[in-house]
């Protein structure tokens, strides 16, 4: 039964895999729904009255903030987090590993460049307000959020910090993912638990596997394997994993839920047009920098991971702070056009 007391990951990638490594990922369904959402919002809020941009140049402009996102986030997870990718090339589709989108790495403050752009465009185009874009966006977005975050959480990536070693006695509420052991966040194993789980990896390696390989393997089995395989598998496992905070978990509730109620809150009644953008850059940007305190940094960076105690998630994120706030003070200086609300009409 899936639940957080005392469990062990064991939740597939693929909402359904045709063929080994191939399939329809809940990652990719993640982003999918998000967009849906999106879509049905940017509807209401045409019907609301709350935006006078027609619905279809709206719905046009989903579409280009689509692939601002995917392009966005794309290149700032290359460029901020993992350059190497740059350089990475092979003979099998798609050849680049900048464009492997199919096994994540996108990096969320890349992604808000690109809706950025794609906001300036939209509003340049339809002659109306970015700032009013800018809040329209910021309602469409951040359920969204919420939804790739369970994402994370479901790829067994952006591990939580450890809240118990393995074999030591774990909080109910804390989660074991196999995903550490090729994170580059290797458990703390002693010496004996070291050989006990090489003989597990043993178990399952092919004999010209390297030791990624050989525990990409281990991991599959996990999630994959047959119940006469999977059951002893787990069951050795188990011990050798660290006991983590569910960090995604706890950003998918700050972004998906806590930030959600905020924005349309504001946006219900008559506010400053841009104020409901600036209070997004703002909120999400406290809420990140809360909720990074409970997850790793990234393994990649080594020592550089952290600056003054915060990672590079939280400075950018303390920058969103400082924008929001910037904005609020600009919106109120300059006495910004009225929106009526969306509870309104």
């Amino acid at each position: 039964m899936l639940t957080l007391a005392a469990y062990l990951h064991d939740i597939s990638p693929f909402l359904v895999e045709f063929s080994p490594g191939f399939g329809l990922r809940w990652y990719g369904l993640s982003y999918a729904m998000g967009f849906a959402v999106a879509y049905l919002i940017f509807r209401f809020l045409c019907k609301r009255g709350y935006t006078t941009i027609p619905e279809q140049k709206l719905i046009d402009g989903l579409l280009l903030l689509i692939a601002t996102v995917i392009v966005g986030g794309r290149l700032g997870y290359v460029l901020i987090y993992d350059r190497a990718i740059l350089t990475q090339f092979d003979a099998a589709f798609p050849y680049w590993g900048v464009l492997r989108l199919s096994q994540g790495g996108m990096a969320y403050h890349g992604a808000l460049v690109g809706v950025a752009l794609g906001v300036w465009y939209i509003a340049k185009k339809n002659k109306v307000s970015a700032w009013h874009v800018a809040d329209v966006a910021s309602l469409g977005a951040s359920i969204g959020l919420g939804l790739g975050r369970v994402a994370n959480f479901i790829n067994g990536e952006l591990l939580g910090k450890i809240v118990a070693a393995p074999g030591e006695p774990a909080p109910w509420w804390s989660v074991k993912f196999p995903q550490e052991l090729v994170s580059g966040h290797e458990p703390p194993l002693t010496d004996a638990q070291q050989q006990q789980l090489g003989d597990l990896i043993a178990r399952v390696a092919k004999p010209n596997d390297d030791g990624y390989l050989a525990t990409s393997r281990l991991i599959d089995a996990v999630q994959h394997g047959a119940p006469s395989i999977r059951g002893p598998i787990k069951q050795a496992l188990e011990p050798l994993l660290s006991a983590r905070h569910p960090s995604q978990l706890y950003q998918a509730f700050f972004e998906g839920v806590v930030l959600t109620v905020v924005l349309w809150i504001i946006a219900r009644k008559p506010h400053l047009t841009g104020m409901v953008a600036a209070a997004f850059l703002g909120v999400y940007g406290v809420l990140r920098v809360i909720a990074e305190f409970f997850r790793l940094p990234d393994a990649q960076f080594g020592a550089a991971a952290r600056i003054a105690g915060l990672s590079r998630g939280q400075w950018l994120s303390v920058l969103m702070v400082a924008v929001g706030v910037a904005a609020f003070v600009y919106l109120r200086k300059v006495r910004s056009p009225i929106n009526p609300g969306w509870a309104t009409k």
